[in-house]
C-alpha cells in the first residue's frame, strides 16, 4: 500500500549525545548500546547502517521513550564499544552472523520479542530477523525495502551506471582497498557520508561523533569480509550454511512493515518501491520521506523515522 509523501519536519538536530550507555555480554560479544525509555516500555530496537553508528538515532530514540518504548541502539560487531569476548572468534561480517548478533543482544536483555528498525546493512539484518525469528519481531521499519541478498545475485553483473555507484565494493575486494581503508576510514567515511546524502548539511561535529566509532580494533576486518563475502570472494563460516541458504531463495517477510525511502538517496538502492512491494506479505506500507533527505534517514528525518516506528506498532 503507498501513501503520500511524507515532509522532513525536523531539519536540524536537536540531541548530541545518549542519555545512557551500558555493556552486556550477548552471544560472541560485549555488546555496547544505548538505551532510553521505560525499562517495562514496548521494546524497539534501532540498527545503524555502515558507515555510520548509533548516533544515527540520536534524535530519534528520545522521541520513542517519550512514547512510552523502551528503546535499544546497539553498535554493531566492528563499531563503537561493541567487542569480541575471544580473540580467537572469526571476525565474520556475512550477513545471518549479525542477525544472530542481534537474537544474542535480545536473549541478554531478557526481550522476547521486539519492533525492528533499521537501515543500510542493518535494514537488511533487521529484514532477515524477520524472516528467520518471525516471532521475535512484532514489526519492522526498513529503509529502502527488500534488502536481502544472496552471494548468487550479487555475482550477477549490473549495468555500468549501477556498477559505478558500487565502486568501493569492488575497491574493497583488493589488498590496496583494505589497506586504504584501513588508513584512511574516516575520510572514506565522510565521503560516503557526502555520496549517499547530498543534501544533508551535515557538521564536522555531528561526523566525528559517529566517526569515533570506526576506531573499532575489529571494524576494517568486519567491514571488508562483509563486501568480500557478498561477491563470494571469501568463505563464511560452514556453520551458518543452513541460515544462508534459507535467505539465498529471497523469502517473503510476513510480519507488518513499513518501508521508507528518502527523495535525495544517493547510495546504491531500489529506485522504486513497487520493485520490492511483493516480498512483504502482512499489513504493508511505504513512506516517501521529502525535503532532501538521503540514506541516512533516521538522522535526517528522525520525526518521520519515529512516526513510522509508532505507526506500524498499531497495524
Amino acid at each position: 500500500m503507498d501513501a503520500p509523501a511524507v515532509a522532513n519536519a525536523t531539519a536540524n538536530p536537536k540531541n548530541t549525545s545518549f542519555a545512557s550507555l551500558k555493556q552486556i555480554e550477548a552471544g560472541l560479544l560485549n555488546v555496547g548500546y544505548a538505551e532510553a525509555g521505560p525499562a517495562n516500555g514496548p521494546a524497539v530496537i534501532l540498527l545503524q547502517g555502515w558507515p555510520y553508528d548509533i548516533y544515527s538515532y540520536v534524535d530519534v530514540a528520545p522521541l520513542l521513550a517519550s512514547a512510552g518504548y523502551r528503546v535499544i541502539v546497539p553498535y554493531l560487531r566492528g563499531y563503537g564499544t561493541t567487542r569480541f569476548l575471544s580473540s580467537e572468534t572469526f571476525r565474520n561480517g556475512q550477513q545471518s552472523v549479525v542477525a544472530l548478533d542481534i537474537i544474542a543482544l535480545m536473549d541478554a536483555l531478557k526481550i522476547d520479542k521486539a519492533i525492528l528498525a533499521g537501515f543500510d546493512w542493518n535494514g537488511r539484518t533487521a529484514d532477515i530477523i524477520a524472516v528467520l525469528w518471525p516471532e521475535r519481531c512484532k514489526a519492522l521499519v526498513s529503509v529502502s525495502g527488500y534488502l536481502i541478498p544472496s552471494q548468487a545475485a550479487n555475482r550477477a553483473p549490473l549495468p555500468p551506471k549501477a556498477e559505478l555507484q558500487w565502486w568501493y565494493q569492488f575497491y574493497f575486494a583488493t589488498e590496496r582497498g583494505r589497506d586504504g581503508y584501513d588508513k584512511y576510514r574516516h575520510d572514506f567515511a565522510k565521503l560516503i557520508w557526502q555520496i549517499a546524502s547530498p543534501k544533508w548539511n551535515f557538521d564536522d561535529a555531528m561526523f566525528d561523533r559517529s566517526a569515533a566509532s570506526f576506531d573499532n580494533p575489529d571494524h576494517v576486518a568486519i567491514v571488508i569480509h562483509s563486501y568480500r563475502w557478498r561477491l563470494g570472494l571469501v568463505e563464511g563460516e560452514p556453520k551458518y550454511d543452513d541460515l544462508e541458504k534459507r535467505l539465498a531463495v529471497g523469502p517473503v517477510i510476513t510480519v507488518p512493515t513499513i518501508t521508507l525511502e528518502g527523495d535525495a538517496n544517493g547510495a546504491p538502492h531500489y529506485p522504486d518501491p513497487s520493485a520490492y512491494a511483493k516480498k512483504f506479505s502482512g499489513k504493508y506500507a511505504h513512506r516517501t520521506i521529502t525535503g532532501g533527505v538521503g540514506h541516512n534517514l533516521p538522522q535526517e528525518a528522525p520525526e518521520a523515522f519515529a512516526k513510522a516506528v509508532i505507526e506500524v506498532d498499531g497495524f
